[in-house]
Protein backbone atom coordinates (compact mmCIF):
# COMPACT_ATOMS: atom_id res chain seq x y z
CA UNK A 1 0.00 0.00 0.00
CA UNK A 2 2.86 2.42 0.83
CA UNK A 3 4.32 2.26 -2.68
CA UNK A 4 0.92 2.95 -4.26
CA UNK A 5 0.27 5.76 -1.78
CA UNK A 6 3.52 7.34 -2.94
CA UNK A 7 2.48 6.95 -6.59
CA UNK A 8 -0.91 8.56 -5.92
CA UNK A 9 0.64 11.36 -3.86
CA UNK A 10 3.37 12.16 -6.37
CA UNK A 11 1.26 12.00 -9.52
CA UNK A 12 -1.76 13.57 -7.83
CA UNK A 13 0.18 16.52 -6.48
CA UNK A 14 1.73 17.16 -9.88
CA UNK A 15 -1.75 17.26 -11.41
CA UNK A 16 -3.07 19.42 -8.55
CA UNK A 17 -0.22 21.89 -8.96
CA UNK A 18 -0.79 22.06 -12.70
CA UNK A 19 -4.50 22.79 -12.21
CA UNK A 20 -3.69 25.30 -9.46
CA UNK A 21 -1.24 27.18 -11.69
CA UNK A 22 -3.74 27.31 -14.55
CA UNK A 23 -6.63 28.44 -12.34
CA UNK A 24 -4.51 31.05 -10.55
CA UNK A 25 -3.33 32.46 -13.89
CA UNK A 26 -6.87 32.76 -15.25
CA UNK A 27 -8.16 34.38 -12.06
CA UNK A 28 -5.25 36.79 -11.80
CA UNK A 29 -5.46 37.78 -15.46
CA UNK A 30 -9.22 38.37 -15.14
CA UNK A 31 -10.21 35.50 -17.45
CA UNK A 32 -12.68 33.82 -15.10
CA UNK A 33 -14.97 32.99 -18.02
CA UNK A 34 -12.26 30.63 -19.29
CA UNK A 35 -12.47 28.52 -16.12
CA UNK A 36 -15.37 26.50 -17.59
CA UNK A 37 -13.43 24.99 -20.54
CA UNK A 38 -10.49 24.48 -18.17
CA UNK A 39 -12.60 22.33 -15.83
CA UNK A 40 -14.10 20.50 -18.81
CA UNK A 41 -10.58 19.51 -19.88
CA UNK A 42 -9.64 18.43 -16.35
CA UNK A 43 -12.83 16.36 -15.97
CA UNK A 44 -12.30 14.70 -19.35
CA UNK A 45 -8.72 13.78 -18.36
CA UNK A 46 -9.92 12.15 -15.14
CA UNK A 47 -12.62 10.19 -16.96
CA UNK A 48 -10.19 8.97 -19.65
CA UNK A 49 -7.74 7.85 -16.95
CA UNK A 50 -10.46 5.82 -15.20
CA UNK A 51 -11.51 4.29 -18.52
CA UNK A 52 -7.89 3.37 -19.28
CA UNK A 53 -7.61 1.59 -15.92
CA UNK A 54 -10.87 -0.27 -16.52
CA UNK A 55 -9.80 -1.32 -20.02
CA UNK A 56 -6.52 -2.68 -18.72
CA UNK A 57 -8.37 -4.66 -16.05
CA UNK A 58 -11.15 -6.11 -18.20
CA UNK A 59 -8.92 -6.77 -21.20
CA UNK A 60 -6.46 -8.80 -19.15
CA UNK A 61 -9.27 -10.86 -17.60
CA UNK A 62 -10.28 -12.15 -21.01
CA UNK A 63 -6.81 -13.57 -21.65
CA UNK A 64 -5.39 -16.96 -20.78
CA UNK A 65 -3.18 -17.15 -17.71
CA UNK A 66 -0.03 -17.27 -19.81
CA UNK A 67 -1.18 -14.31 -21.91
CA UNK A 68 -2.01 -12.37 -18.74
CA UNK A 69 1.52 -12.92 -17.46
CA UNK A 70 3.04 -11.76 -20.73
CA UNK A 71 0.72 -8.75 -20.98
CA UNK A 72 1.48 -7.80 -17.39
CA UNK A 73 5.21 -8.07 -18.02
CA UNK A 74 5.17 -5.78 -21.04
CA UNK A 75 2.86 -3.30 -19.30
CA UNK A 76 5.24 -3.22 -16.32
CA UNK A 77 8.10 -2.30 -18.63
CA UNK A 78 5.93 0.44 -20.20
CA UNK A 79 4.94 1.76 -16.76
CA UNK A 80 8.57 1.93 -15.62
CA UNK A 81 9.54 3.74 -18.83
CA UNK A 82 6.83 6.38 -18.35
CA UNK A 83 7.54 6.89 -14.66
CA UNK A 84 11.31 7.13 -15.20
CA UNK A 85 10.76 9.77 -17.88
CA UNK A 86 8.36 11.64 -15.58
CA UNK A 87 10.80 11.60 -12.63
CA UNK A 88 13.64 13.12 -14.64
CA UNK A 89 11.32 15.53 -16.49
CA UNK A 90 10.01 16.94 -13.22
CA UNK A 91 13.54 17.15 -11.82
CA UNK A 92 14.58 19.22 -14.82
CA UNK A 93 11.50 21.45 -15.20
CA UNK A 94 10.16 21.91 -11.65
CA UNK A 95 11.61 25.42 -11.42
CA UNK A 96 10.20 26.54 -14.77
CA UNK A 97 6.87 24.70 -14.58
CA UNK A 98 4.85 27.83 -13.80
CA UNK A 99 6.21 29.85 -16.71
CA UNK A 100 5.91 26.96 -19.16
CA UNK A 101 2.27 26.29 -18.29
CA UNK A 102 1.32 29.96 -18.33
CA UNK A 103 2.92 30.35 -21.75
CA UNK A 104 0.86 27.48 -23.13
CA UNK A 105 -2.25 28.84 -21.45
CA UNK A 106 -1.74 32.29 -22.93
CA UNK A 107 -1.55 30.77 -26.41
CA UNK A 108 -4.66 28.66 -25.74
CA UNK A 109 -6.60 31.73 -24.57
CA UNK A 110 -5.78 33.49 -27.82
CA UNK A 111 -7.06 30.52 -29.84
CA UNK A 112 -10.26 29.84 -27.92
CA UNK A 113 -12.05 27.67 -25.35
CA UNK A 114 -11.39 24.41 -27.18
CA UNK A 115 -7.64 24.96 -27.09
CA UNK A 116 -7.87 25.83 -23.40
CA UNK A 117 -9.75 22.62 -22.62
CA UNK A 118 -7.20 20.64 -24.63
CA UNK A 119 -4.30 22.24 -22.72
CA UNK A 120 -5.83 21.25 -19.38
CA UNK A 121 -6.71 17.79 -20.71
CA UNK A 122 -3.14 17.06 -21.83
CA UNK A 123 -1.55 18.48 -18.68
CA UNK A 124 -3.71 16.44 -16.31
CA UNK A 125 -4.32 13.43 -18.54
CA UNK A 126 -0.63 12.53 -18.70
CA UNK A 127 -0.46 12.20 -14.91
CA UNK A 128 -3.74 10.28 -14.80
CA UNK A 129 -2.72 7.74 -17.45
CA UNK A 130 0.64 7.16 -15.77
CA UNK A 131 -1.13 6.59 -12.45
CA UNK A 132 -3.65 4.17 -13.99
CA UNK A 133 -0.91 2.14 -15.66
CA UNK A 134 1.33 2.05 -12.60
CA UNK A 135 -1.48 1.08 -10.21
CA UNK A 136 -2.64 -1.64 -12.61
CA UNK A 137 0.85 -3.15 -12.68
CA UNK A 138 0.91 -3.03 -8.87
CA UNK A 139 -2.41 -4.90 -8.75
CA UNK A 140 -0.96 -7.59 -11.02
CA UNK A 141 2.25 -7.82 -8.99
CA UNK A 142 0.54 -8.16 -5.60
CA UNK A 143 -2.37 -10.28 -6.77
CA UNK A 144 -4.68 -8.03 -4.78
CA UNK A 145 -7.21 -5.68 -6.35
CA UNK A 146 -7.95 -3.95 -3.05
CA UNK A 147 -4.76 -2.79 -1.32
CA UNK A 148 -3.01 -1.05 -4.26
CA UNK A 149 -6.18 0.83 -5.23
CA UNK A 150 -6.81 1.98 -1.65
CA UNK A 151 -3.20 3.12 -1.31
CA UNK A 152 -3.31 5.08 -4.56
CA UNK A 153 -6.71 6.58 -3.69
CA UNK A 154 -5.43 7.79 -0.31
CA UNK A 155 -2.40 9.28 -2.03
CA UNK A 156 -4.60 11.10 -4.54
CA UNK A 157 -6.85 12.44 -1.77
CA UNK A 158 -3.81 13.69 0.16
CA UNK A 159 -2.45 15.29 -3.00
CA UNK A 160 -5.77 17.01 -3.73
CA UNK A 161 -5.92 18.42 -0.20
CA UNK A 162 -2.30 19.61 -0.36
CA UNK A 163 -2.82 21.13 -3.79
CA UNK A 164 -5.83 23.09 -2.55
CA UNK A 165 -3.99 24.31 0.58
CA UNK A 166 -1.01 25.35 -1.52
CA UNK A 167 -3.29 27.22 -3.92
CA UNK A 168 -5.00 29.02 -1.04
CA UNK A 169 -1.61 29.94 0.42
CA UNK A 170 -2.23 27.97 3.61
CA UNK A 171 0.73 25.66 2.99
CA UNK A 172 4.08 26.41 1.39
CA UNK A 173 6.02 23.49 -0.06
CA UNK A 174 9.64 23.37 -1.08
CA UNK A 175 8.83 21.72 -4.40
CA UNK A 176 12.47 21.00 -5.18
CA UNK A 177 12.87 18.90 -2.03
CA UNK A 178 9.43 17.32 -2.33
CA UNK A 179 9.99 16.05 -5.85
CA UNK A 180 13.53 14.98 -4.99
CA UNK A 181 12.47 12.83 -2.04
CA UNK A 182 9.38 11.36 -3.69
CA UNK A 183 11.32 10.83 -6.90
CA UNK A 184 13.93 8.80 -5.06
CA UNK A 185 11.16 6.70 -3.55
CA UNK A 186 9.61 6.14 -6.96
CA UNK A 187 12.95 4.98 -8.36
CA UNK A 188 12.90 2.15 -5.78
CA UNK A 189 9.25 1.37 -6.60
CA UNK A 190 9.96 1.38 -10.34
CA UNK A 191 12.88 -1.01 -9.85
CA UNK A 192 10.51 -3.44 -8.15
CA UNK A 193 7.85 -3.08 -10.85
CA UNK A 194 10.49 -3.80 -13.49
CA UNK A 195 11.61 -6.89 -11.55
CA UNK A 196 7.97 -8.07 -11.28
CA UNK A 197 7.62 -7.51 -15.01
CA UNK A 198 10.61 -9.71 -15.72
CA UNK A 199 9.14 -12.41 -13.48
CA UNK A 200 5.82 -12.19 -15.36
CA UNK A 201 7.63 -12.63 -18.67
CA UNK A 202 9.43 -15.65 -17.22
CA UNK A 203 6.10 -17.10 -16.06
CA UNK A 204 4.72 -16.56 -19.57
CA UNK A 205 7.68 -18.35 -21.11
CA UNK A 206 8.81 -15.27 -23.03
CA UNK A 207 12.08 -15.27 -21.10
CA UNK A 208 13.76 -18.30 -19.58
CA UNK A 209 15.23 -18.76 -16.12
CA UNK A 210 12.08 -19.11 -14.02
CA UNK A 211 13.66 -21.96 -12.04
CA UNK A 212 16.94 -20.13 -11.43
CA UNK A 213 16.10 -18.80 -7.95
CA UNK A 214 18.94 -16.66 -6.58
CA UNK A 215 17.96 -16.98 -2.92
CA UNK A 216 14.91 -17.91 -0.85
CA UNK A 217 14.32 -15.77 2.24
CA UNK A 218 10.62 -16.56 2.62
CA UNK A 219 11.31 -18.49 5.84
CA UNK A 220 12.61 -15.26 7.40
CA UNK A 221 10.37 -12.90 5.43
CA UNK A 222 7.02 -14.72 4.95
CA UNK A 223 4.96 -12.88 2.32
CA UNK A 224 1.89 -13.04 4.59
CA UNK A 225 3.67 -11.47 7.59
CA UNK A 226 3.76 -7.75 8.34
CA UNK A 227 7.57 -7.70 8.30
CA UNK A 228 7.61 -9.53 4.99
CA UNK A 229 5.17 -7.00 3.56
CA UNK A 230 7.26 -4.18 5.03
CA UNK A 231 10.42 -5.55 3.39
CA UNK A 232 8.70 -5.85 0.04
CA UNK A 233 7.15 -2.41 0.42
CA UNK A 234 10.44 -0.75 1.30
CA UNK A 235 12.73 -2.42 -1.22
CA UNK A 236 10.21 -3.54 -3.88
CA UNK A 237 11.87 -6.91 -4.31
CA UNK A 238 10.57 -10.41 -3.70
CA UNK A 239 12.00 -12.48 -0.87
CA UNK A 240 12.44 -15.27 -3.44
CA UNK A 241 13.70 -13.63 -6.64
CA UNK A 242 15.05 -15.34 -9.69
CA UNK A 243 18.54 -14.45 -10.87
CA UNK A 244 17.08 -12.33 -13.67
CA UNK A 245 14.69 -10.48 -11.34
CA UNK A 246 17.42 -9.50 -8.91
CA UNK A 247 19.87 -8.60 -11.67
CA UNK A 248 17.34 -6.35 -13.40
CA UNK A 249 16.38 -4.77 -10.06
CA UNK A 250 20.01 -3.86 -9.35
CA UNK A 251 20.74 -2.87 -12.95
CA UNK A 252 17.89 -0.34 -12.87
CA UNK A 253 18.11 0.84 -9.26
CA UNK A 254 21.80 1.70 -8.95
CA UNK A 255 22.42 3.75 -12.12
CA UNK A 256 18.97 5.40 -12.09
CA UNK A 257 19.26 6.46 -8.45
CA UNK A 258 22.81 7.70 -9.05
CA UNK A 259 21.73 9.83 -12.02
CA UNK A 260 18.66 11.13 -10.20
CA UNK A 261 20.58 12.20 -7.08
CA UNK A 262 23.46 13.67 -9.07
CA UNK A 263 23.77 17.47 -8.73
CA UNK A 264 22.28 19.26 -11.70
CA UNK A 265 25.48 21.18 -12.40
CA UNK A 266 27.72 23.85 -11.02
CA UNK A 267 25.67 26.61 -12.60
CA UNK A 268 22.43 25.28 -11.21
CA UNK A 269 23.95 24.86 -7.74
CA UNK A 270 25.36 28.37 -7.82
CA UNK A 271 22.03 29.77 -8.94
CA UNK A 272 20.25 27.90 -6.19
CA UNK A 273 22.63 29.34 -3.57
CA UNK A 274 22.15 32.84 -4.88
CA UNK A 275 18.37 32.72 -4.71
CA UNK A 276 15.97 31.90 -1.87
CA UNK A 277 14.52 28.44 -1.64
CA UNK A 278 11.64 27.85 -3.99
CA UNK A 279 8.30 27.58 -2.32
CA UNK A 280 5.13 26.64 -4.06
CA UNK A 281 4.80 27.92 -7.61
CA UNK A 282 1.04 27.97 -7.16
CA UNK A 283 1.20 30.23 -4.14
CA UNK A 284 3.44 32.69 -6.01
CA UNK A 285 0.96 32.77 -8.88
CA UNK A 286 -1.75 34.25 -6.70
Amino acid sequence: MLANYLIGLREGLEAALVVGILVAYLVRSDHRAALKPLWIGVTAAVVISLIAGALLTFTSREMTTQAQEGFGGFMSIAAVSFVTWMIFWMRRTARSLKGELQGRLGTALAIGGGALALTAFIAVGREGLETALFVWTAVQATGSSYTPVVGAALGLLTATALGYLVYRGSVHLDLGKFFRYTGAGLVVVAAGVLAYGMHDLQEAGVIGGINHVLFDATAVLPPSSWWGSLFKGMFSISAKPTLLEFSVWLAYLIPTMTLFLRPEGTAAVASGRASPKASSTVASAR
